[in-house]
């Protein structure tokens, strides 16, 4: 965790030297900058505020570059700005101010707290003891929020325009108790494809029969079925493709120290392997389907 009074650069594209495929890896989550002004204004501890971060996903994925190809991260944390939701997910009672009428005040997310900005991490912990500017949030969304997701959609349209398509995989990370009277262990991963809405069947298929010989127990769009990127960069029709990937934080990392484990080394190699067999995919089953039929 690194305290800052600004962010640069809030977010970084690692690009390969030669580039081996058409899949671009994603860590919208792993930020871990946070602004000072954020910390003063929250009412929770460091440790707390944490929780909500997809701790190393960044570097866990990073290996992927050395084999050819992209790697796109986020610096800033979650609980400060979500880019993995609408851009104005946004509860009206978080604020000081009226909210522009193009809100979305009324999502499932939202009523959670878990909006574009968060109201709580953890077991629904408050972030703020009171509230925040409406001029706060829309500064974090045109600062942050948009240029990231313009940066992203670049990544990915060059990629397909290079290779014809492309696919995306957004990767998130997992506490590994569900904190329900459900004591029943996690899988290591949970892919999700929107029920089967975000890509061709043989992304998830691949990544699936992957990860299940490398030894790992792996659930499909359950609890996760993918959100907001899987959802609104999947248009497998145009030959783009989004699949989602949470991995179990047991497997990588003591969730109490917030440290890496043994594990981490094993799971990073696996990802790498997970890579090149997700571009080893023929590049007419990933096409865009008139295309294909020709």
């Amino acid at each position: 965790m690194t305290v800052s009074d600004d962010f640069d650069p809030p977010y970084d594209v690692i690009e390969p030297d030669r580039w081996h495929g058409p899949v671009v890896f994603n860590s919208p989550h792993s930020g871990s900058v946070y602004p000072r002004s954020f910390l003063t204004s929250a009412r929770l501890d460091h440790a707390t505020l944490r929780r909500s971060e997809d701790s190393f996903v960044d570097e866990l994925i990073a290996g992927v570059v050395t084999r050819g190809y992209p790697l796109m991260r986020a610096h800033f944390p979650r609980c400060y700005v979500d880019v993995n939701r609408e851009p104005y997910e946004l509860d009206p009672r978080m604020f000081d101010g009226r909210l522009p009428s193009f809100a979305n005040t009324r999502s499932m997310r939202v009523a959670g707290g878990l909006g574009t900005v968060a109201r709580v991490v953890g077991d629904a912990q408050e972030i703020y003891d009171q509230r925040i500017s409406v001029d706060d949030a829309l500064r974090r969304i045109e600062s942050l929020y948009k240029p990231y997701h313009r940066t992203l959609r670049r990544l990915f349209t060059k990629v397909h325009s290079d290779f014809g398509a492309a696919v995306l995989i957004d990767c998130h990370s997992m506490p590994s108790a569900t904190g329900s009277r459900d004591d029943r262990p996690r899988a290591d991963v949970v892919i999700g494809d929107r029920y089967g809405t975000s890509c061709v069947a043989v992304v998830a298929e691949t990544t699936e029969q992957v990860l299940r010989a490398l030894g790992y127990s792996v659930s499909r769009n359950k609890p996760y079925a993918g959100g907001f990127i899987t959802e609104h960069y999947g248009n497998p029709a145009a030959g783009l493709h989004a699949l989602q990937i949470e991995f179990n934080r047991a497997l990588y990392m003591d969730e109490r120290s917030h440290e890496r484990i043994a594990g981490f080394r094993r799971l990073a190699r696996d990802i790498e392997a997970l890579a090149d067999q997700l571009a080893a995919i023929p590049l007419e089953e990933l096409r865009p389907y008139r295309a294909a039929a020709e």
